[in-house]
C-alpha cells in the first residue's frame, strides 16, 4: 500500500482521509459527510483494500459499493486499481449500459470488490450472477445523490440481502432527512465525521451571478468562453434536449467541445469522460445526473447556463471546481424571474454570490431601469432585475 500510495502522488493525506481511514481499520460504520474532490474515494477504498487484502481469498466479493452513476463506478473502480498495486485483489464495475454477459463473466470468474449502480447490480443478483453471502463492508457513495434519483427501493432490497453483521460506510455531501433515515434502519450506531467545512461551499472557489435576458444567454455564454478562456470548463443545463442544443452551438465556435447526458449510448459517454480526462475536451457541456459523476482534477470553471432547480444540486455542479485544494469558479446566468431561486441557493450556502458583468456585452435586450422611484422608501430592499429583492437576501 505505501508503494501504490508513493505512486500515486499520495504524500499527506487529506482531512477526510486522515479522519475516515483509522475509524474504518477499527471496525466501526461510519457516516461521512463531504463532497467530491476531497479525496473522499481514497478515504475509504485505502482501508477497504487493507482489510479486504487480510480475509481469505473467496471466489464471492467480500466488498460492494454502491454509486449513482456510471461514471463515477468507473472511476472507483480505476481508484481501486491503482492503489492494488501489486496485490492479487480483483475489483470490477457493473452498470447499465454494458453488455450483461460479460459483467456474469468477470462475476463467476471471481472478484474482490464489486462497483456498482444499484439497478444492475439488483439485476445480476436476481439473475444469480451476484451473491452477497460473503458481503462484509458496504460503502453507499455519493448517498444523497443516490436517493435524489430514485434509487431508494434498490438500495434497500440490496442491503437486506446482505449479512447484518457487515460493516456500512455512507459518504453523502449532504445529510437530507431521506439520507439520514437511511443510515439510522441499516447502519450500526455510525461514527458521524462531518468534513464538509462550511457545509457546502469551499473557500477556493470564487462564485458569481450574471443576470441576463433568456434571449441572450447563448451569447453571453459564448462571450464569458472568451473572456475567461478556462482550462477545462463544465456547462450545466436542467434538461438532456438543452444540453444537446446548447452543445450544438457551441461546437460552431469553440474546439474541444463536448455534451454528455443520460440519452447518450454508454461508449460515447466512455468516449467523452475519457476525453476529458486528458485534456481534448475543453468545454463539456452536462446535464445534472452525469455532472455528479465528474471527478477531474483540472476543472477551473463551472458555469451554470440554467440556474438549478433544486439548492443542493447547486452545491453539487460548483463541487466540480476547485478540487483537492485548487482554485476555481462558478458563474451562474439568472433571468429576471429567477431572482428568488438565486436567493434560495445563497441561503443554502450561507454566503452572497458575487455580480459579475460581461465587459463589452449588453446582457438585456432593453436596458433595465433599477433606480428607486423618487418617493421609495431607504428602508426597503433594494431592487434586482427591476423588482424588489426579498428581504430575507438583504439580511444575508
Amino acid at each position: 500500500m505505501l508503494e501504490a500510495l508513493d505512486e500515486a502522488q499520495y504524500l499527506e493525506p487529506t482531512p477526510i482521509q486522515a479522519g475516515v481511514i483509522p475509524s474504518l481499520l477499527q471496525g466501526v460504520d461510519v457516516m461521512g459527510q463531504a463532497r467530491t474532490g476531497t479525496g473522499k474515494t481514497a478515504a475509504y477504498m485505502i482501508p477497504l483494500l487493507e482489510m479486504v487484502d487480510q480475509t481469505e481469498p473467496g471466489h464471492d466479493p467480500a466488498a460492494l459499493v454502491l454509486v449513482p452513476t456510471r461514471e463515477l463506478a468507473v472511476q472507483v473502480r480505476d481508484e481501486a486499481i491503482k492503489l492494488t498495486w501489486d496485490r492479487d485483489i480483483r475489483t470490477t464495475a457493473c452498470y447499465g449500459g454494458k453488455p450483461l454477459a460479460k459483467q456474469i463473466v468477470r462475476l463467476r470468474e471471481g472478484v474482490d470488490i464489486v462497483v456498482g449502480t444499484p439497478g444492475r447490480l439488483l439485476d445480476l443478483i436476481n439473475r444469480g450472477a451476484l451473491s452477497l453471502q460473503s458481503i462484509r463492508w458496504v460503502v453507499l457513495d455519493e448517498a444523497d445523490r443516490m436517493l435524489d434519483i430514485g434509487f431508494r427501493p434498490d438500495i434497500e432490497k440490496i442491503l437486506k440481502r446482505t449479512p447484518g453483521d457487515r460493516q456500512t460506510l455512507l459518504f453523502s455531501a449532504t445529510l437530507p432527512p431521506p439520507v439520514v433515515r437511511l443510515a439510522e434502519r441499516y447502519m450500526k450506531e455510525p461514527l458521524i465525521l462531518d468534513f464538509s467545512d462550511t457545509g457546502v461551499a469551499v473557500e477556493t472557489i470564487e462564485q458569481y451571478y450574471i443576470t441576463v435576458d433568456q434571449e441572450r444567454k447563448f451569447d453571453a455564454l459564448v462571450h464569458l468562453l472568451r473572456e475567461q478562456n478556462p482550462n477545462q470548463a463544465i456547462v450545466f443545463t436542467r434538461t438532456k434536449r438543452g444540453a444537446d442544443r446548447v452543445g450544438r452551438k457551441l461546437g460552431n465556435s469553440f474546439e474541444g467541445l463536448a455534451t454528455i447526458h443520460g440519452d447518450l449510448q454508454q461508449s460515447v459517454r466512455d468516449r467523452v469522460m475519457a476525453d476529458f480526462r486528458n485534456g481534448k475536451v475543453r468545454v463539456l457541456v452536462a446535464t445534472d445526473v452525469v455532472g455528479r459523476g465528474i471527478d477531474v482534477s483540472g476543472i477551473s470553471h463551472i458555469i451554470n447556463y440554467d440556474i438549478p432547480q433544486f439548492c443542493d444540486d447547486y452545491v453539487h455542479r460548483v463541487g466540480r471546481t476547485g478540487r483537492m485544494g485548487r482554485e476555481g469558479v462558478a458563474f451562474t446566468f439568472v433571468t429576471a424571474t429567477e431572482g428568488s431561486e438565486l436567493t434560495r441557493i445563497e441561503m443554502r450556502i450561507d454566503r452572497l454570490l458575487k455580480r459579475a458583468d460581461l465587459a463589452g456585452f449588453e446582457a438585456f435586450s432593453k436596458p433595465v431601469d433599477t433606480s428607486p422611484p423618487e418617493d421609495a422608501d431607504p428602508t426597503e430592499a433594494k431592487p434586482v432585475f427591476g423588482k424588489p429583492i426579498r428581504k430575507i437576501r438583504r439580511a444575508l
